[in-house]
């Protein structure tokens, strides 16, 4: 079966609903300590709308299928890591489009991107070690595990976060 085709447009001030079905339900976010606030989801939005004038980092909304319907997000914000600048990496797909490869698309689409600046050689992800479905995301779209590290998402939310890497430059 052939992926379901996906482009990335930018995030817009018309996309709060997109993160309110992403970010502000218990489905969405068992793995990141459980939905956002309204108050927390409009700052992110906020934050979100305004990315475009940073010039590095990025949001986007994934559209998929021929009707090019919103299906999630993907984006990618500058990172410490071991002292090193890189990017970082994070999606969310909606349930009806889980298990058809768009989040591997999307986050390769990001990382080429993220690339184009050429700013940074490295794209890390963090999901949960008990997040099976993005963990399989890291692995087919190419990154390699690095390890695991403890932290706080959010604040106060103990986790245990598996280290993904992929090398940009390793990029077709």
């Amino acid at each position: 079966m052939a992926p379901t085709p996906i482009i990335l447009r930018p995030y817009s001030e018309d996309d709060f609903e997109i993160l309110r079905a992403t970010l502000g339900v218990a489905e969405m976010t068992a793995y990141l300590g459980g939905p956002e606030s309204e108050e927390k989801l409009r700052s992110r939005h906020a934050r979100y709308v305004a990315l475009p004038n940073t010039g590095h980092d990025a949001m986007f909304v994934i559209l998929a299928g021929p009707q090019q319907q919103p299906a999630g997000t993907v984006g990618y914000w500058e990172h410490d890591y071991q002292g090193q600048p890189a990017w970082e990496t994070g999606w969310a797909v909606l349930p009806g489009w889980q298990g058809q490869g768009i989040a591997t698309q999307a986050t390769l689409a990001a990382a080429a991107l993220a690339h184009a600046q050429q700013r940074h050689r490295y794209f890390f992800a963090y999901p949960t070690v008990e997040n099976l479905p993005s963990n399989a995301v890291c692995r087919k779209a190419g990154f390699e595990l690095l390890g695991t590290s403890a932290y706080e998402y959010p604040k106060g939310n103990p986790i245990t976060s598996n280290v993904w890497r992929l090398d940009l430059q390793a990029l077709p």
